[in-house]
């Protein structure tokens, strides 16, 4: 029988995953990954995770993915990055807005760590087919010269 954290959980889940990619990894593959390991560990996450953590009101889907993409990349957790990444895009971040908060985490914990994030991200990007926006032009550029 599930319990109302559960059910809480798992609907606060549902809303994170893409139907238009089911291709990426999301957190119903990942609970699923687990169950042969320990039914409850599942139950952990979907109760704890989702029913309790993800179902708060004080933040939006999209300050909260922001927050967990930051906090992963600090950690250098690459496939836990990637699927929140991916999660981002679920909910509506853009791919300025991600870059912007990885490039905010710069003078906390450094270069590489954030670069690998934009890594991942750019793969991300690449498996949903998104293009990579042109660079825009700067003025300080010289233009070619005309004929």
């Amino acid at each position: 029988m599930a319990t109302d954290r559960y059910q809480r959980g798992l609907d606060r889940m549902m809303e994170l995953v893409s139907t238009e990619h089911s291709g990426t990894f999301d957190h119903v593959k990942l609970v699923e990954s687990y169950k042969t390991l320990d039914p409850d560990l599942s139950d952990y996450i979907v109760s704890f995770a989702f029913g309790d953590i993800y179902s708060r009101t004080s933040l939006t889907q999209q300050e909260q993915t922001l927050v967990t993409i930051s906090t992963l990349v600090a950690l250098g957790t690459d496939p836990q990055l990637k699927l929140h990444i991916n999660v981002g895009f679920n909910v509506g971040l853009t791919k300025e807005k991600i870059v912007g908060a990885l490039i905010q985490c710069i003078p906390y914990i450094g270069f590489p760590r954030v670069l690998n994030g934009l890594t991942l991200l750019k793969e991300v990007m690449a498996e949903r087919g998104i293009a990579p926006a042109a660079p825009a032009e700067s003025d300080d550029q010289p233009t070619p010269a005309s004929s």
